[in-house]
């Protein structure tokens, strides 16, 4: 993985300095956010899945492994919340789902997050996968490249 400027992200939106000056504190703070960095990395990754962003998902997969994630479960994110998930993961899931699909947390969603979840975490959660969407569409509209050494969407994507 490259890190730091040398990554291709960095290379790419440094074009828009003042943008990317403001950005980066934002970016920065939901990295090291509330929410455990195990959850954190599941909901990126199965918005960049959602969102179809190759660079997200790729560079996600690294910081995903670093938190906790195994390999086993980073090739089931694509398949979503159904499935051998334990109860919260799956939750994660579906929030990030929701959020993706209408744009909001449904009710029954949002009690399961709340008896896991403090008032500031449920906060940063629609923040958290907001976020990453945006930096989807970006990558996605600017064509970032993945960087070397990493690699993209499992199998086919469909």
């Amino acid at each position: 993985m490259v890190a730091g400027s040398e990554a291709n992200i960095f290379a790419t939106l440094v074009r828009a300095e003042g943008l990317t000056r403001r950005w980066l504190p934002f970016g920065g703070k939901l990295l090291n956010g509330k929410i455990p960095a195990r959850d954190r990395e599941l909901l990126i990754l199965r918005t960049g899945w959602n969102c179809g962003s190759e660079y997200e998902w790729a560079q996600h997969v690294v910081l995903g492994c670093s938190a906790g994630l195994s390999e086993d479960e980073i090739l089931r994110i694509p398949d979503g919340p159904g499935g051998e998930w334990a109860p919260a993961d799956s939750t994660l899931l579906r929030a990030a789902d929701e959020l993706h699909n209408d744009y909001s947390i449904t009710d029954t969603t949002w009690h399961s997050l709340s008896e896991v979840y403090d008032a500031a975490q449920l906060i940063e959660l629609p923040m958290l996968v907001g976020h990453y969407h945006m930096v989807a569409m970006t990558l996605n509209s600017l064509g970032v490249q993945l960087d070397p050494g990493l690699t993209g969407f499992p199998g086919t994507r469909s």
